[in-house]
């Protein structure tokens, strides 16, 4: 984070992003701060629905980075809040690595990490904690074919900017920034893409095979797992499933049924 939430000082907060926004709205409630969230008017229902019952106050916007970061300031000018960034803070990234930590402490002899990627907290995150504890591991970030921007700016070597994506992995849709681009950079093995079939065909198996409530933003490292031409054969491949927010009355292989 970037600040202490845990010290009274700290009122008001802000944030962008929806997983991050209901965990900081929850964090805010419980130290009697406010939790400011900016969230694009196209977000799903059900995750405005859990920032708001984690006491979060929404302000929607258009649906693009500018637009959501000029929101945020106006609303720090207005009531001081302090900006907590999804995933351009060391902090949120180190936090968000605890989940490969607990992965390799649960398979330590993993050869495989699969994990998402938007702004890219979380996979650098995973990255991190991976190859400090399993060096030879091998760290596979995940992205839609339609919001590529991981993927082109690895084969370019620098930042490449989120073009119009049209991707059903709505939590997908940020683009990479200094912070976590030099880390995907430096040890990230790859960035592997999925169609938008393989997302929504992946969703519905976890969902029908493993019991497990996943989002598409989810479901598109269990695509890669699933479709990607990799030979897993004899390999340990560990999957992170980072969201179930998911409208039960829209659900994607109901519509394409």
């Amino acid at each position: 984070m970037t600040f202490p939430i845990w010290k009274t000082s700290a009122k008001h907060t802000v944030a962008l992003r929806r997983n991050h926004a209901a965990a900081l709205s929850l964090a805010a409630r419980a130290r009697g701060a406010t939790a400011w969230i900016v969230m694009p008017s196209n977000a799903p229902a059900i995750k405005k629905t859990a920032v708001q019952a984690y006491g979060g106050r929404i302000t929607e916007c258009e649906p693009s980075m500018a637009a959501r970061e000029a929101a945020a300031r106006e609303i720090i000018e207005r009531t001081g809040a302090v900006m907590v960034h999804p995933y351009n803070d060391a902090r949120i990234i180190a936090g968000q690595g605890t989940a490969a930590l607990e992965f390799l402490e649960q398979v330590p002899d993993l050869d495989f990490i699969l994990a998402p990627v938007s702004g890219g907290g979380l996979l650098s995150g995973t990255a991190i904690a991976a190859k400090s504890l399993r060096p030879q591991i091998r760290v596979i970030g995940c992205e839609p074919k339609n919001a590529d921007d991981a993927c082109r700016s690895l084969a370019s070597g620098r930042i490449e900017p989120m073009e119009h994506p049209d991707t059903i992995a709505d939590g997908l849709r940020a683009s990479l920034c200094k912070l976590t681009f030099a880390a995907i950079r430096e040890r990230v093995d790859e960035v592997a893409l999925a169609s938008e079939e393989e997302i929504v065909e992946a969703m519905r198996h976890v969902w029908e095979r493993m019991k497990i409530i996943i989002e598409p933003s989810a479901a598109v490292a269990a695509a890669v797992a699933v479709f990607h031409k990799v030979d897993w054969q004899g390999k340990k491949v560990g999957v992170i499933l980072s969201g179930g927010n998911v409208d039960l009355e829209k659900l994607p292989f109901k519509r394409s049924q």
